[in-house]
């Protein structure tokens, strides 16, 4: 009995020793947090914008309804290379054909008028020249009759010539008289039909120029039934069939398209890029773009263009066109010029775009995940005591004790000390630091339920192992 008493009260002695180590070890590690490390190192960083998008070419043209009617024509099929003003497509045009020929004809009559006008006025010029001259000659001759009869009167007073043959002058003279008044009055008839003809003839080329308006105002409208390339190109969609009607454009409503004719000389990645990183993308920046259809290749682009107006990722919408105000995520579009772009690619395939936004050689680095925000009245001191003496509230301290403080946390003499750091670009895993922390420095990378709830001076024990799948 004896020996099974000593057997259980060293057992017991046992048991409870055990439980005293354990607890002590507990306790002494009372407080202390597991932590990941990493170091801060010097390496090249790029910081780069993603975006996915769609491949468009850099010019295209909708060719859409001018005139409405049935589609009597299509000339062209999908794929096909077009030449600029080549014609494409015909809608019927048997009222508006039939309206150039009446206005044709109408244009016709008028410049026949016109030039029997004309031939009219020649005509008058023709006799206005005749009057002038037989104004001239009875001119002359009145001017031959004055001096035969100044002559025959001082001959008459001097007895020389008999009464009748001063009387034959003087008949002679008014003779001359009446014949210039005549020739005169003939004159001034033909200059007044001569007026008349100028004046029938400058109605009539106005008719003319009313009749080639009408003429180029019909025609016009003719040519609105007929489709043509705007530029040279590539049909690369073609919506409609030969017997569809198909109908203008109204203010509401917008016209039938026929086709699509893309200029494939330049294709670009249209992309839209978050609000939160188009403030890094710049004109000229280089990009690597990916396309779906086209997998295991990376083609070289730069950026031409980035658009000013937000769009509503939701709707599609641009933010300046909606009418609700909306705390939606945006986006900004941005055109990725291709360098060289494959033989193959079509509009509309998927694609991804990486922007390189910036590139730094040989800078500090940490992981981005140590990064995180702290309070400033969070990185105080305590006081040693645990007392916090009341003091009088100060908004102006309060604001101040909130200010938040971007850092990491590093390692020194098993304590994690927060250290405030400045930091410039972002690349896939790093982050560059700018100040704050020297090369080589231990600084706490994981988990993120530890970065987020350590505190300042916080004693840590360094467990970089990694996971087992047993533990995973």
């Amino acid at each position: 009995m004896k020996r099974k008493w000593k057997i259980l009260i060293t057992v017991a002695v046992l048991v409870v020793g055990s439980i005293a180590v354990f607890a002590g070890v507990r306790y002494s590690h009372r407080g202390i947090v597991t932590v990941e490390t990493g170091r801060v190192v010097r390496q090249d960083l790029t910081s780069v914008v993603t975006a996915s998008g769609e491949i468009k070419p850099r010019k295209y043209i909708n060719i859409g309804a001018n005139a409405m009617g049935e589609l009597t024509q299509i000339l062209v099929k999908e794929g096909d290379h077009v030449r600029k003003g080549q014609l494409v497509a015909r809608v019927e045009n048997t009222q508006p054909e039939a309206d150039v020929n009446a206005q044709q004809a109408a244009l016709a009559s008028a410049e026949a008028d016109a030039a029997a006008a004309e031939a009219g006025l020649k005509s008058y010029d023709d006799n206005l020249a005749t009057m002038q001259a037989g104004v001239d000659r009875a001119r002359a001759d009145l001017d031959h009759a004055t001096l035969d009869m100044k002559r025959g009167d001082e001959l008459y007073k001097d007895k020389l010539i008999p009464k009748q043959d001063f009387d034959t002058r003087q008949a002679t003279y008014q003779t001359a008289v009446a014949s210039l008044n005549e020739a005169e009055a003939k004159l001034v008839q033909a200059k007044a039909q001569r007026e008349q003809a100028s004046s029938q003839l400058f109605s009539a080329q106005r008719r003319v120029a009313q009749a080639r308006a009408t003429v180029t105002r019909a025609a016009d409208v003719l040519h609105k039934y007929d489709s043509y390339a705007p530029l040279d190109g590539v049909v690369t969609n073609l919506p409609v069939r030969v017997g569809e009607t198909v109908v203008p454009g109204i203010q509401n409503s917008a016209a039938s398209t026929i086709m699509t004719i893309a200029d494939m000389s330049i294709i670009t990645a249209e992309v839209k890029v978050d609000e939160t990183d188009i403030v890094s993308v710049l004109l000229s920046q280089t990009a690597d773009v990916t396309i779906d259809a086209i997998p295991n290749k990376i083609f070289k682009g730069h950026v031409i263009e980035i658009g000013d107006t937000a769009i509503i990722r939701s709707t599609g919408v641009a933010a300046s066109q909606s009418t609700t105000s909306s705390q939606e995520a945006k986006d900004f579009k941005v055109v990725v010029a291709l360098e060289n772009p494959p033989e193959d690619i079509r509009p509309g395939l998927s694609c991804t775009a990486k922007i390189t936004t910036a590139t730094r050689q040989h800078v500090l680095t940490v992981p981005i995940q140590a990064l995180t925000i702290r309070q400033k009245g969070d990185l105080e001191p305590k006081p040693k005591n645990g007392v916090v003496q009341a003091a009088k509230f100060d908004p102006a301290a309060e604001k101040a004790r909130k200010e938040e403080i971007q850092g990491v946390f590093v390692v020194s003499g098993n304590k994690a000390q927060f250290r405030k750091v400045d930091t410039g670009i972002t690349g896939a895993t790093d982050i560059e630091v700018l100040s704050g922390l020297k090369e080589g420095d231990e600084i706490v990378t994981g988990s993120y339920q530890v970065i987020r709830t350590i505190k300042p001076d916080a004693s840590v024990k360094i467990d970089n192992k990694a996971p087992t799948k047993s533990e995973a």
